[in-house]
């Protein structure tokens, strides 16, 4: 199998210069500027208003050509904008780019997200829901079964210890998602929903007065349990504006409190193997800061969780709230 080529700012120069003779311009182009250091970039800022994105692999080029249809498909359905395509093509054999349209405004890492902003995530979470299934399915999008919470608490538990002997977690916090709690949580057998799978703070476009404008990013997209975009949205904008946007969208306090567990599981393990791995420099030091934030976001204590109680019934247990207010 041959290597797939590193891309390189005289990669993407000559990828645009081409796109513009094409299109009948000259000159030497835009500036050309990965979107973060390090490494090999596969996303480019080209000048003011564009985006350009190379996948590395064969595996990438598939995802990138699906996300051309599926973006097409959810417009339709979504309050808020996905990336309008430009061109795209191959920027070496059988590795595929695409340039879109910048979407203005920053990401959930830079503004916090208002009120009115939560309320634009519902409407995202409540679009997802209306994605008719067979249309996704036709397009190729993979089915994805829900994960086993208790299988994660599990696996979190553990790394809650080896974080709590690092100073960085107390493991009794852990203690509140108990066995039975998580087999409560369990997801339910329902229709599987279009769940975008990665709706990290990066992928929210947030304008400077809270608004959510754009989610970026639709390659993780699958058919599966929404409680992963709760999950996501946990990890990106908070436990309590997570929780809120979803309670907005319709759904109950079951996928609620499993999205939420799912997401202070997942920041434990991610934040234990990032603490294990680091070395002592400055630049381990950051990049333990985003796991540590993302950890603070999906433990917020919220409202939800005090309200909320589980009963057993022939089905396994069911959720009931006293209220739907998820603040905390």
């Amino acid at each position: 199998m041959n290597q797939a080529p590193t891309p390189t700012a005289d990669t993407v120069r000559r990828l645009v210069r081409a796109l513009l003779e094409e299109n009948g311009a000259s000159g030497p182009g835009p500036e050309v500027r990965p979107v973060t250091e390090g490494g090999a970039p596969t996303t480019w800022w080209v000048g003011a208003r564009h985006v350009l994105r190379l996948a590395p692999d064969r595996e990438a080029t598939v995802r990138r050509r699906r996300e051309l249809r599926l973006r097409d498909l959810v417009r339709q359905h979504l309050p808020i904008a996905v990336p309008t395509g430009v061109a795209h093509g191959e920027w070496s054999p059988g590795l595929a780019y695409t340039l879109d349209a910048r979407l203005p405004g920053g990401t959930a890492e830079e503004h916090d997200v208002s009120a009115v902003g939560e309320a634009d995530l519902a409407g995202l979470l409540s679009g997802l829901r209306e994605v008719p299934a067979r249309q996704a399915d036709a397009l190729g999008v993979p089915r994805a079964a829900p994960r086993s919470l208790e299988a994660l608490r599990r696996m979190a538990v553990a790394a809650a210890e080896r974080l709590g002997r690092a100073d960085e977690f107390d493991p009794a916090r852990l203690h509140q998602l108990t066995p039975a709690g998580a087999a409560q949580l369990a997801a339910q057998a329902a229709p599987a929903v279009l769940v975008h799978h990665a709706l990290r703070g990066e992928h929210l476009v947030v304008s400077a007065d809270g608004r959510v404008r754009g989610v970026l990013d639709w390659t993780d997209a699958v058919l599966g349990d929404p409680a992963e975009d709760i999950a996501g949205l946990a990890l990106a904008v908070g436990a309590g504006a997570a929780v809120r946007a979803a309670t907005l969208a319709g759904y109950g306090a079951r996928p609620c409190l499993r999205g939420l567990w799912l997401a202070r599981c997942d920041t434990v393990v991610h934040l234990a193997r990032r603490v294990e791995g680091r070395k002592a420099g400055p630049r381990d030091a950051d990049a333990l800061a985003l796991p540590r934030t993302r950890l603070r976001r999906a433990w917020e204590a919220i409202l939800l969780e005090r309200v909320t109680e589980f009963r057993e019934d022939g089905d396994g247990g069911d959720a009931t709230a006293a209220d739907g207010d998820g603040d905390g």
